[in-house]
């Protein structure tokens, strides 16, 4: 391993885009630890200090991981790369709804250009919105769960305000800070486009790799602090160690669909006639269901923050409900619904990124067929049953997966970084082995031997 290590800096190009990668990476890094314009860093740390294992809700505990932390310090970095992922995913979906969008999709190179800028100016936008919100919520407590939270009972004054009648004041901090969180979000997806074009790897995957990574040492401590002794500890390791390599095996696990091409004759020349196969993941779908169902949850949390009195008395019956089973995320009605949501996600994302119908006109075109399936609609239908079957048991692991970090908070007692589990550890491997594949790739260029063996 060391030697093919070694390998890796003793090719000057490789060496040249690792370093820059890196380079990109600490910039990042550093980025994520200045604070934002005219916050109070000072009662930031105190509020964080003081907050419990269950002062987050789901949504924010994910938006704080894809931003290495940087969201409960306010920094400039704080929106991190979430701004891009949903403006991504926003115009994947649009394909769907809006024929201009497909038909860019189709053009090609120059096409998916367009898509792209599209989703930069969305993000922009999205960032606009989001740091609004981040900065409402954070003046009114809700961001550090000041109702659990006594120390930051006694420190309100995160974003200082001057006299309550000096309104233009007020609006004009309020403009700069939500101006630098936004520009902070353009710089991020800079870096990540630079990370593409001149580095290794995709760039926005690799910065949200780096942001999960650089949480782990604090929530190794929270175990190591609140797991209930090493006993404990040693057994959550001996999981992780399980959980790790299931993960690993199943992120790999394909249904490959045998594809005949017929044989043509063109001239004196013959064409086609190879074989060729149809990767079907097990998990086709990725991350994105556990991003979507933990954004649709946040629906009922806020639903009970705007629906509680602010004169101190009781709130409905159904609000205190709502309180109870779909805020802190340690309970049973929010863990089914959170594992049937990722479900339905699932099948609904899979059918968007895999189109049957289109696979198998493509197929049609180009003289390709599944040995034993007529081309056209038998073959799509035989796509779509194949599909259904692989996405069920994709989908069931997915919503193990991202209950991890929920067990680990109703019944062990750590916090919602828990990072062995969820987004976290889906994120992490994906993105190592896809990077470790195209380091192996542009090895095996200039050696004959890669990275792996």
């Amino acid at each position: 391993m060391f030697s093919a290590i070694a390998r890796v800096f003793k090719t000057p190009d490789l060496r040249r885009k690792i370093l820059f990668t890196l380079g990109m990476i600490a910039i990042y890094r550093f980025g994520t630890t200045v604070p934002a314009p005219h916050v109070n860093y000072g009662n930031v740390q105190t509020c964080v200090s003081g907050m419990g294992a269950d002062g987050q809700t789901n949504l924010f505990n994910m938006m704080n991981m894809f931003s290495g932390g940087a969201l409960m310090q306010l920094s400039i970095f704080a929106l991190g790369i979430m701004p891009y992922i949903t403006a991504s995913i926003i115009v994947q979906l649009l394909r769907v709804v809006v024929p201009h969008f497909e038909t860019l999709y189709k053009e090609g190179q120059t096409g998916q250009a367009k898509l792209t800028q599209y989703t930069r100016y969305l993000t922009i936008a999205l960032a606009v919105l989001q740091s609004t919100t981040l900065l409402t919520v954070a003046r009114t407590g809700g961001l550090f769960g000041m109702n659990a939270n006594p120390a930051c009972n006694q420190v309100l004054n995160l974003v200082p305000e001057t006299t309550p009648g000096d309104i233009t004041t007020n609006v004009i901090r309020m403009i700069i800070m939500i101006a630098a969180l936004t520009a902070g979000t353009a710089v991020i997806m800079w870096f990540g486009e630079l990370i593409t074009e001149r580095g290794v790897g995709n760039g926005m995957s690799l910065l949200i790799f780096t942001s999960i990574c650089a949480s782990f040492p604090q929530a190794m401590w929270s175990l190591v602090n609140g797991a209930g002794g090493g006993l404990t500890f040693g057994l959550i390791l001996l999981l992780a160690f399980f959980v790790l390599v299931a993960v690993v095996f199943v992120e790999q696990s394909q249904r490959r669909i045998p594809v005949q091409y017929a044989r043509r004759m063109i001239g004196r020349r013959a064409y086609g006639g190879q074989s060729t196969y149809i990767p079907i993941k097990v998990n086709q779908a990725g991350v994105i269901p556990v991003i979507f169902a933990s954004s649709l949850l946040m629906l009922p949390m806020l639903i009970a923050q705007f629906n509680t009195p602010s004169d101190g008395s009781m709130p409905p019956e159904w609000v205190v409900w709502l309180q109870n089973n779909f805020v802190s995320g340690d309970s049973w009605p929010y863990m089914v619904a959170y594992f049937l949501l990722i479900i339905g996600f699932a099948y609904f994302y899979v059918y968007i990124a895999f189109n049957p119908d289109e696979v198998a006109e493509n197929m049609r075109k180009q003289g390709g067929f599944v040995p034993g399936i007529r081309a056209g609609q038998p073959t799509a239908d035989y796509l779509t049953y194949v599909l259904n079957r692989i996405t069920f048991p994709g989908s069931i692991y997915l919503g193990i997966i991202a209950l991890l970090p929920l067990f680990a908070l109703a019944f062990v007692g750590a916090n919602q970084n828990f990072p062995f589990g969820g987004a976290s550890i889906l994120i992490l491997v994906g993105v190592g082995l896809e990077t470790v594949k195209q380091i192996d790739a542009q090895l095996q260029q200039r050696n004959y031997e890669g990275l792996l063996r």
